[in-house]
């Protein structure tokens, strides 16, 4: 990146991130609710990100994630007596039915939620028109053929999480990586009603100036990134404007910037030089992001590539066994009540929070996009939903 681009991103980002890396997190009693949006590639090359490795490669790799992932976790349970679960967020652009068959009998074993992931506009800009069919496409065989995504009670219309390759959402990344200004209109006629691609990692473009935030996007959704404005989701105040943008934390770590004598941000990345820890812990804390009115529930969004090789101790070895041992067994006297959840689920929770509701937030896992799958089966492929777009 250019010296150029580095102050300008200083300039929108640094503030605010620094401000939140010097308050302390909360002492009180507090619900943790853990979501980690995994960029789930199995043909990802960690050589060079537009090259893909052979299926034979990619069915190794999911097999025995599928296998060796349970073996992780299993072991360390949350308030809810579930366990710490991944939501794979899987590229629109590699579908490959025989993947997503193992995949989606991984999640439906109670591993996880498969969701929506899509790369485009690379080398050449996309069309809304191409984006508008690979979405539908990508969610009607995820819905109807895989029984994965989310309906909302007695609707038919598939449902999604999304989260955009190389964070360029709504062609936020200077023209770069999309190329299609109405992504988000697009994205909210098609089904979805959660963005979890924010933030981006540390002096990406695309990073937008409002961060550690759940909210509406505050700009006309037909527009280029809607998202970079927006109104916090307020408890009391149900929500209109989807699809909801849920970032993960995104705060200046002071000391880790002391250590190596220049900023250095925390933004949730889940990877081998800087696997989740208790210490980590303490910043996602600090980064407050909440419904507002409902401070006694803090979200807590991550994001990893777990079938990056590179990445493997981070995402199931023992950097990551030891941090579920030390975050479960040590909640209590941090007076912390854990909660592991899907995409799917921390966006009812956020939804139930706006509605009103208090208490246990595990309560409210499926408090409004239902489980495709446990809903009555059907192969009717539903048309366009209403969008509510502000203008």
């Amino acid at each position: 990146m250019s010296l150029k681009r580095k102050f300008a991103y200083a300039r929108k980002v640094l503030p605010a991130a620094t401000w939140r890396g010097l308050q302390s997190s909360a002492r009180r009693p507090v619900h943790l609710i853990f979501a980690l949006a995994d960029h789930f590639e199995p043909a990802i090359d960690p050589q060079d990100g537009y090259k893909r490795v052979p299926l034979a490669e990619q069915e190794r790799r999911l097999e025995w994630w599928a296998r060796e992932y349970p073996k992780a976790v299993e072991q360390w349970r949350d308030h809810d007596g579930r366990p710490f679960v991944h939501t794979y967020f899987y590229p629109a652009e590699q579908y490959n039915q025989g993947l997503i068959e193992r995949l989606a009998e991984h999640c439906h074993s109670g591993w996880g939620e498969t969701e929506v992931h899509l790369h485009h506009g690379h080398p050449t800009a996309d069309t809304a028109d191409n984006l508008r069919r690979v979405l539908t496409e990508f969610r009607d065989k995820l819905a109807f053929r895989h029984r994965c995504l989310a309906a909302e009670e007695g609707e038919t219309q598939p449902r999604f999480c999304f989260v955009h390759g190389n964070f360029a959402l709504a062609n936020s990344r200077e023209g770069r990586d999309c190329g299609v200004d109405s992504e988000m209109s697009i994205l909210a006629e098609t089904g979805c009603y959660a963005d979890f691609t924010l933030p981006t990692g540390p002096w990406h473009a695309a990073q937008t100036a409002k961060i550690n935030s759940l909210y509406e996007c505050g700009l006309p959704l037909d527009q280029a990134a809607p998202h970079r404005k927006g109104s916090d989701l307020e408890a009391g105040r149900p929500p209109k404007i989807f699809p909801l943008i849920l970032q993960g934390p995104l705060l200046t770590d002071l000391d880790r910037s002391a250590r190596l004598l220049r900023p250095a941000l925390e933004s949730g990345a889940v990877t081998r030089v800087n696997p989740m820890s208790l210490a980590r812990l303490e910043l996602w804390k600090r980064a407050n992001i909440r419904v507002h009115g409902r401070p006694d529930w803090l979200f807590i969004k991550l994001h990893c590539h777990s079938m990056d090789p590179n990445q493997k101790d981070a995402v199931i070895g023992n950097p990551f066994r030891k941090f579920l041992d030390e975050l479960v067994s040590g909640a209590e006297q941090r007076k912390e009540t854990l909660h592991f959840v899907t995409a799917r689920e921390m966006a009812n929770i956020a939804l139930a929070a706006c509605d009103g509701r208090d208490g246990d937030p595990g309560e409210y896992r499926d408090y409004r996009f239902k489980r495709f799958r446990d809903l009555p089966v059907t192969t009717e492929k539903a048309g366009p939903i209403a969008v509510a777009v502000k203008g």
